[in-house]
């Protein structure tokens, strides 16, 4: 009886949630590189090397928090390709303005692994970086990060495809 009735609860439960409508983030616009062979040359070197990243995340943070959007750091050095390739990802003409209504970006300059480790270490991750570019997504109202499990995931970047790369931001969109 105890079996029956719980297989009973099963089989409502998975029927309410192949009904229940999907909650998803806004789809990535799609873009039109296929590879990031066509990406425009050279690539960028989007990491300001003498900013002051305390003040760039800080303006970022309040700015993210003001405007309700997601605050995006980006944390990588101009000698790493795979922070180059998502910077030029990131600035194509498709992808910037959905970037940009979801989000407010704040590039620090990692150095060799040796610049603004306070940055991450403010987010619970302490020691060297295991790769970049390393993401942190916060949410500015509660300067809490959101993607713990998922800080390395682009730095390979150059073995994914732009559209993943686009797709792999989209789903950090509030």
């Amino acid at each position: 009886m105890i079996k029956s009735v719980a297989l009973f609860a099963l089989a409502a439960l998975s029927a309410t949630a192949l009904t229940a409508p999907a909650v998803s983030a806004p789809q990535a616009p799609h873009v039109s590189v296929a590879s990031i062979d066509q990406l425009p040359q050279p690539l960028p070197f989007p990491y300001d090397e003498n900013a002051d990243a305390q003040a760039v995340v800080a303006k970022a943070k309040a700015q993210a928090k003001r405007e309700h959007k997601r605050l995006l750091i980006d944390l990588g050095g101009n000698w790493c390709l795979d922070c180059r390739v998502l910077a030029s990802i990131m600035e194509l003409p498709e992808l910037q303005p959905y970037l940009a209504k979801h989000f407010v970006i704040a590039k620090v300059n990692i150095g060799r692994f040796d610049k603004n480790g306070e940055i991450a270490a403010h987010y619970g991750i302490n020691g060297r970086l295991e790769g970049v570019p390393a993401i942190l997504v916060v949410d500015p109202a509660h300067d809490r990060l959101l993607n713990r499990d998922k800080l390395f995931a682009l730095a390979d970047a150059r073995h994914m495809t732009p559209q993943g790369l686009a797709d792999w931001l989209a789903q950090w969109v509030a």
